[in-house]
């Protein structure tokens, strides 16, 4: 009985003399004793001041690093920014000369404070690698520093696409503390965060402009970060813009056919196919919103229409021409805006055109000829209506150039 007593003295000192080998190993290591002297009685969820009348000034930054995605169609900007925080956190402060002049320590960041603040524009968390620790100096000075994929509102205008401008905000701002407790401020100076591209990748659709930073006091302190972004047109140029002028100077051209041939029917029917299967093509390639149409869709759409109505007018002419009467009278409304007052304006493109509209009054009052008149006209109308569009267009987009390259 004794001597197994004596078995179990012995195995007791070794495992207490094996306990205090390990505590005198991590004993001397000056990062763990600095840690456990900041976290003793440390109380992470009270606010770190010592004059609660005091406020806590958090000094923030934003680089962007990439544009990610631009959804038109449900309003939404992905980036992936490096963002920046630092404040002083009067309980997290040391001796340097007391731990072996260390200077600063990478602590965990669930135990420390955190200040709330969050970006209001925010509808996604987006795929943001984990940053768990932060580096607190001996100052009390906390860095807290990190990359965010941010998922935000924006209202984005494709008006002017493709050489349209977007401008999207990133609200930072205090969820629940006012200014009395929390200050938001910049670490940077406006200007030098503005034209700041030095971590930009900027080998996508979209090019970075401007970051700009406002701020504004409601009782809670607020910074306003616009992100002034630009598309590169290039791709939209080569591949939506040239094919639809060239299909408008083509159809110019088809106004020089005799309107009495039915060449022209045949070119125009091409032309009304190759607008189909350009715009199944493009179909895709133009953004889609509830909000707006982009303007070059717009002239596009109005192009295929008088495209379709000259096609329509073509017809009636060679038609009237064959001797294919139609069976109605010209209707009074038509007679009085085209043949009585479109002809007096439109009659001076063409000699024959005209030799045979200024007779109109002498001819016949038979309903072929009648519709003969109706159609010469329509056809100078429908020309010189083609090519105000098509100036208008050309114009529209040196406009837009111009704008976008100026911004």
């Amino acid at each position: 009985c004794l001597l197994g007593q004596a078995e179990w003295l012995f195995f007791c000192l070794g495992v207490v003399k094996k306990l205090s080998n390990n505590t005198g190993r991590f004993a001397n290591a000056t990062l763990v004793r600095l840690n456990e002297f900041l976290s003793a009685g440390y109380k992470k969820g009270v606010r770190p001041v010592r004059d609660w009348r005091q406020s806590t000034t958090v000094a923030i930054d934003l680089m962007v690093y990439a544009i990610l995605n631009v959804d038109e169609k449900n309003q939404v900007l992905t980036t992936y920014v490096w963002y920046r925080q630092q404040w002083t956190d009067e309980f997290l402060a040391w001796d340097p000369e007391e731990f072996d002049d260390v200077k600063q320590i990478s602590i965990p960041t669930a135990n420390i404070w955190v200040p709330d603040i969050l970006i209001n524009e925010f509808v996604d968390v987006g795929k943001s690698p984990e940053i768990p620790y932060v580096y607190v100096g001996h100052t009390g000075l906390v860095r807290n520093y990190k990359p965010i994929q941010v998922v935000t509102a924006c209202s984005l205008n494709i008006y002017n696409f493709p050489y349209d401008v977007q401008k999207c905000s990133l609200t930072f701002q205090s969820w629940l503390h006012t200014t009395k407790d929390i200050n938001i401020t910049l670490m940077r100076t406006p200007e030098e965060v503005m034209n700041d591209k030095s971590v930009f990748m900027n080998q996508g659709e979209w090019e970075l402009l401007h970051v700009l930073s406002t701020y504004k006091d409601f009782n809670v302190s607020v910074f306003y970060r616009q992100v002034v972004i630009r598309r590169r047109p290039l791709f939209y140029t080569v591949n939506l813009l040239l094919p639809s002028v060239f299909l408008m100077v083509m159809d110019i051209v088809g106004f020089y056919l005799p309107p009495d041939s039915g060449e022209r029917v045949s070119f125009k029917i091409t032309l009304l196919l190759g607008y189909s299967v350009f715009l199944i093509i493009v179909s895709d390639t133009l953004p889609a919103t509830a909000i707006g149409t982009p303007l070059i869709g717009v002239y596009f759409v109005v192009c295929m229409a008088l495209l379709v109505i000259s096609l329509t007018e073509s017809v009636l002419i060679v038609r009237l021409v064959h001797k294919q009467d139609l069976q109605s009278r010209v209707p009074q409304w038509v007679k009085h805006l085209v043949l009585e007052k479109a002809t007096v304006l439109l009659c001076i493109r063409n000699k024959k055109v005209c030799s045979i509209l200024s007779q109109g009054s002498d001819l016949p009052r038979e309903i072929a000829k009648e519709w003969l008149q109706v159609g010469y006209v329509l056809d100078v109308l429908l020309f010189r209506v083609y090519l105000l569009t098509v100036l208008a267009y050309s114009i529209t987009l040196g406009t837009l150039w111009s704008v976008w390259q100026n911004v």
